[in-house]
């Protein structure tokens, strides 16, 4: 059990949580190679967040080509990459972001395994194309010899009476009784003004998430890499789960977010949002607001235009 509560702000195996203060790329050259089991970001879209400068797609690639190639240089050799992003945005035309960046980790040798889809309901409405309501996770391993528990993420069953109706097992449940797998498709909230996980930051990402990525690609006492640390989220959901974080922030007010968010994870006084929580269906609590105004009137005046009908 790892029970260390100091933040460290240069990497040093022996701690627990590390924040570095500075660019990403000047952190991972502090790491020796082969020492990471786990990368798991969001980097920067390239669309103009404080946090970023906005430059052409050519030049962001590159400056990502360099980070994903140190990411692969800490890597050990049964870790993963799993790089989640948005769309890059240009006068109003998308880029899918990881369409872009999948032949930089081929370049590398990675592997993909999964592209997981992250399924949200809320955000920006756009006016002239259907709003964005996904996002993407590429999910990379470096050989092919790598650490996957499924049964620490699976699901519950659709049909957990289904039974065997014919052959030797007739008669006999066929679900696993751990749960299914949770397949590709994830539907978890986004973390908007409401969310019990709600920071000054304007592009964090749940904690349930990472959650999801870091229990079946490590184990206890692994190290966590986030290299664009954010609100700390990557470096939480390590902690939560007894393995070590570690993570780069150049903006000392999201640094200092990461920082207490950090610290709460470790005191285990950090609000979150539980991984096993269904989705917030307001039809389900009986909401005024989820019935159609229009709908409304129309059962107030039904008895009116009887008797109209019936003089």
């Amino acid at each position: 059990m790892l029970v260390a509560t100091e933040i460290a702000e240069s990497f040093r195996p022996d701690r627990r949580a590390v924040l570095y203060p500075g660019a990403c790329l000047d952190f991972l050259k502090t790491i020796q190679r082969e020492t990471i089991q786990l990368v798991v970001t969001s980097p920067p879209y390239n669309i103009g967040k404080e946090y970023e400068k906005r430059v052409n797609l050519e030049q962001y690639v590159a400056a990502q080509q360099q980070v994903i190639q140190e990411c692969v240089r800490v890597l050990k050799p049964e870790g993963s990459i799993c790089w989640q992003v948005g769309n890059h945005v240009d006068n109003g035309a998308i880029v899918p972001l990881d369409a872009v960046l999948f032949p930089v980790f081929q370049k590398f040798g990675l592997q993909c395994r999964n592209r997981i889809i992250w399924h949200f309901e809320h955000g920006l409405h756009c006016s002239r194309r259907l709003s964005g309501r996904h996002e993407t996770v590429l999910w990379f391993t470096k050989t092919d010899t790598y650490t996957f528990h499924l049964d620490t993420v699976r699901v519950p069953q659709k049909y957990p009476g289904k039974k065997y109706f014919k052959g030797p097992r007739a008669g006999q449940y066929s679900c696993n009784p751990l749960g299914k797998n949770p397949g590709d498709v994830w539907i978890i909230p986004n973390v908007k003004s409401n969310h019990v996980e709600k920071t000054e930051h304007p592009c964090q990402f749940p904690v349930e998430l990472i959650e999801r990525l870091v229990l079946p690609l490590t184990n206890a006492g692994d190290w966590v890499l986030d290299p664009f640390a954010g609100s700390g989220t990557t470096i939480v959901a390590a902690l939560r789960h007894d393995r070590r974080g570690a993570g780069a922030e150049t903006l000392d007010k999201y640094r200092q977010i990461a920082r207490d968010r950090i610290q709460r994870a470790m005191e285990g006084t950090l609000p979150v949002r539980p991984m096993d929580r269904q989705v917030f269906d307001p039809r389900d609590a009986g909401s005024a607001l989820t019935t159609r105004p229009w709908d409304r009137v129309k059962a107030e005046e039904t008895p009116l235009l009887i008797m109209e009908k019936t003089r």
